[in-house]
């Protein structure tokens, strides 16, 4: 599969105003286009931060999409965001293990790497990272994003609730650092948000 992520910041007090635009507005508009597999929408309360990230079936229906995507964004987002950044990836690793829930929490690492070493970093994730992750408590699930031709990459790991996800923070820790090495990856953000809502319907 593919996504595309949106990453806009802008100021807290507003936040629900894009929360509340997406999740009726967005997701239609989402819904309605061919290859749609699931979105999620991601927040920073404190600092006024919104991920949104939606799946699809295929390069062309993720291109697709943005075309009608790209010109209802803006108003979306209003009068929240005042930066807005959208990234697309393929989803190199899905590692499902529950059912992620609003509330809940997500961490996402961002990635450097020499884009020779894309399958490596995918090989390393799926064997060694993943299965890790998955005997944390409270974790849902996780997955890897990468950009082969830019050489940037993105991890997700879902928890069901704020606890687990804080409670996680030292194992995750160590998990990263090896799975770095081993990678060959640089890791150039670490960030947590709240769960509003995120699905995704399968992935074949």
């Amino acid at each position: 599969m593919f996504v595309r992520t949106v990453y806009a910041t802008g100021d807290p007090a507003k936040l629900d105003t894009a929360i509340r635009a997406l999740n009726a507005q967005g997701r239609d508009l989402l819904q309605e286009r061919p290859g749609y597999r699931g979105a999620g929408i991601f927040v920073d309360r404190e600092l006024g931060k919104l991920l949104a990230v939606s799946w699809w079936d295929s390069e062309e229906a993720r291109r697709n999409s943005d075309e009608v995507m790209r010109e209802r964004r803006p108003s979306l987002m209003e009068p929240f965001a005042s930066t807005i950044a959208v990234d697309n990836y393929e989803v190199a690793v899905f590692h499902p293990a529950g059912r992620p829930v609003s509330g809940g929490g997500l961490r996402v690492t961002r990635l450097e790497f020499d884009p020779a070493d894309a399958d490596l970093l995918a090989d390393t994730f799926r064997a060694s990272v993943a299965p890790r992750l998955e005997t944390l408590p409270g974790f849902t699930g996780t997955s890897l994003h990468i950009d082969r031709s830019r050489g940037r990459g993105l991890v997700g790991a879902l928890f069901a609730d704020r606890e687990s996800l804080a409670a996680s923070r030292s194992a995750q820790a160590s998990v990263r650092q090896e799975g770095a090495a081993k990678a060959h990856v640089t890791v150039v953000g670490l960030e947590e948000f709240e769960i509003v809502h995120a699905e995704v319907w399968g992935t074949n």
